[in-house]
């Protein structure tokens, strides 16, 4: 009882941090800080998307309350420096219905996506660094169509994930948007909708609305983490030619450093000069974040997922490097499905390995080794 008792104890604190993070955020100068060495940009601007109708599971709308609830300003600030993050709030939506013969929860999810890509064009606009904590992962259809529209379709995605978010309305066994993000963000069309799918009336006319003016190219994107990937999403992987899949079983064959460096000449010789990473908290073993609704065995270790967020953070840092860290998107953290919170403490600590957290070298920067 003791262990129930505490858990709902979290849930309040949970539920305290939405309603004092739902309201719209007042307008903020433009920054014009100069940035500490421990930071990759300028001023990060923490941005709430509580939204979770994109999945079948309720409670990654609760994203944003638990990382708070985790401490994610204050772990973040101490190595960034404190006045170089703001959180901005939650974005509030209202949640429209939906025609029950259309896609799952529909009007609400364009509302988000609406929402959340005017937000973050306003964070873009002021030069900052827009770090969304979502709700279900497709949100990201709202913050990287902004990240698009900002750089003129100069950018690459790294998508960290579990699952590809590849299907179609055609290919999806489920007709939840959480699964279709990248399709509709590299405007692949929807294909013939078989008429037995409840979704099939009005899926063309609502995938129409999903696609942003601004494409994101098929060979500028990445995955790392793949386990789960849905017989369409591989049909559909085959239709974006230039693309990079790395799986699990690349992981373990190749390991994660050989990787990681794979990924950086892929980006310079993109010649891209802004990446957006997109950090779903299932890429994780559900050992380690059992918070999340989509949970799949054998994902990435404590220590191997810390060491992407720092070969990318060495990346990012070089002095050759040609490109940028545009953007970030943390999601489907569960705190229903959660233990203690647990899974939102490490998506916070890698997301503080990701902008400069070490073990050792961020206290002694002369340190060599001699490896």
């Amino acid at each position: 009882m003791g262990e129930v008792r505490l858990n709902l104890s979290i849930y309040r604190q949970l539920l305290a941090c939405i309603n004092r993070n739902t309201a719209e955020c007042k307008r903020v100068p433009r920054i014009g800080k100069k940035v500490p060495r421990g930071t990759l940009l300028g001023m990060i601007e923490l941005i709430g998307a509580p939204f979770d109708l994109g999945g079948k599971r309720s409670g990654s709308q609760l994203t944003g309350a638990a990382l708070r609830l985790a401490g994610f300003q204050s772990a973040l600030g101490a190595v960034v420096g404190t006045e170089n993050i703001r959180d901005n709030g939650d974005i509030q939506l209202s949640f429209p219905a939906s025609p029950a013969d259309g896609l799952h929860a529909f009007e609400a999810a364009l509302e988000t996506y609406s929402k959340l890509k005017s937000r973050v064009g306003e964070s873009f606009a002021r030069g900052a660094t827009p770090l969304v904590m979502g709700g279900s992962h497709d949100i990201s259809i709202g913050s990287i169509s902004a990240a698009l529209e900002a750089t003129k379709g100069d950018l690459a995605v790294l998508w960290i994930d579990a699952h590809a978010d590849l299907n179609t309305p055609a290919t999806s066994p489920s007709g939840n948007l959480h699964g279709m993000p990248l399709t509709a963000l590299c405007g692949l069309e929807t294909g013939s909708v078989a008429e037995s799918k409840p979704w099939a009336n009005h899926a063309e006319a609502q995938w129409q609305k999903l696609i942003p003016a601004t494409k994101l190219k098929s060979n500028q994107i990445a995955w790392f983490g793949l386990r789960e990937v849905d017989p369409g999403e591989i049909q559909n992987m085959n239709l974006i030619p230039g693309c990079r899949p790395y799986t699990m079983h690349d992981v373990d064959r190749y390991t994660i450093p050989k990787i990681l460096n794979d990924i950086d000449l892929w980006l310079r010789g993109l010649g891209t000069k802004n990446l957006w990473i997109s950090f779903d908290v299932d890429s994780l073993d559900p050992v380690l974040a059992p918070g999340t609704g989509t949970m799949v065995r054998g994902g990435l270790t404590y220590r191997e997922s810390h060491l992407v967020a720092e070969l990318l953070c060495e990346s990012l840092r070089a002095k050759d490097c040609p490109y940028k860290l545009a953007g970030l998107d943390v999601v489907e953290v569960n705190p229903i499905l959660d233990n203690l919170n647990e899974t939102a403490h490490m998506a916070v600590e890698w997301v503080c390995s990701l902008f400069g957290k070490a073990i050792l070298d961020q206290w002694v920067p002369t340190f060599k080794k001699g490896i």
